[in-house]
């Protein structure tokens, strides 16, 4: 149960970036919102799969704490670049935050189907979680705007990816939760769908027209209803996009 050395140094990134952003230079403030961003979105992503194990654990799968997954140590998951590099880059290029790679979990272990609806749900629900934290945090303690507007702007991207990570597509949480009370004609048509669905997801909020249109609107709204400033979070993604 020992946390991670990589994750403590993850979330000392995301301090620093807090610190640079009360800064009065613009190339200060600047790297301190990309540090929170980045910083905080990776360390995220580790309490996201830190979700899944734990509840996993309490579940009845005691295996996840041989592999290392209540550590926190991205290094432990499936694939560190498809968990952590690659979510990452789609915050950097598109802003859309790609589903990080999973945890294995041992089904059979699990009590009942209830547990295993409550595996899956409790990676967003842990994004959603901290999102509210942030939104809050930002709400309730008075602080420079860079700062603010950072920090608004990793919640919003908490809240976009528990939207996206709800949804009931085979390879997304939202699916896991709904897929052991499926017949096993639809598990075995997910379980083909499973590598490619979530790819899917993404391609088409870039290229179907208004898809990507209905799916902010969405998550501003959510933003909103637990808090959140869409003026600050729009402030945040100009100072972290800076080369745009």
């Amino acid at each position: 149960m020992r946390v991670s050395p990589l994750f403590l140094a993850l979330l000392a990134v995301t301090v620093a970036g807090g610190f640079l952003a009360t800064l009065n230079s613009a190339f200060l403030y600047t790297t301190g919102v990309v540090l929170i961003v980045l910083g905080g979105w990776a360390s995220s992503l580790c309490l996201h799969e830190f979700g899944h194990a734990i509840t996993a654990f309490r579940g009845g799968d005691h295996s996840v704490r041989a592999k290392g997954y209540l550590t926190l140590d991205p290094r432990h998951y499936t694939d560190p670049v498809v968990s952590l590099l690659l979510p990452i880059l789609f915050v950097l290029i598109g802003g859309i935050p790609l589903p990080g790679g999973a945890v294995w979990i041992n089904h059979t272990a699990l009590r009942s189907k209830k547990d295993e609806a409550t595996v899956s749900l409790a990676g967003p629900l842990t994004n959603l979680l901290i999102g509210i934290g942030l939104t809050a945090s930002v709400a309730t303690i008075t602080m420079p705007p860079v700062l603010g507007a950072g920090l608004s702007y990793l919640a919003f991207l908490q809240v976009i990816a528990f939207v996206l990570n709800i949804l009931p597509v085979p390879g997304l949480d939202g699916y896991g939760a709904i897929e052991p009370w499926l017949s096993f004609r639809a598990r075995e048509l997910g379980e083909k769908a499973r590598p490619w669905a979530p790819l899917g997801i993404i391609l088409i909020l870039f290229v179907i027209p208004g898809a990507s249109y209905v799916f902010f609107n969405v998550a501003f709204g959510l933003f909103d209803a637990v808090g959140g400033t869409g003026r600050l979070a729009a402030a945040g993604n100009t100072v972290f996009r800076f080369w745009e």
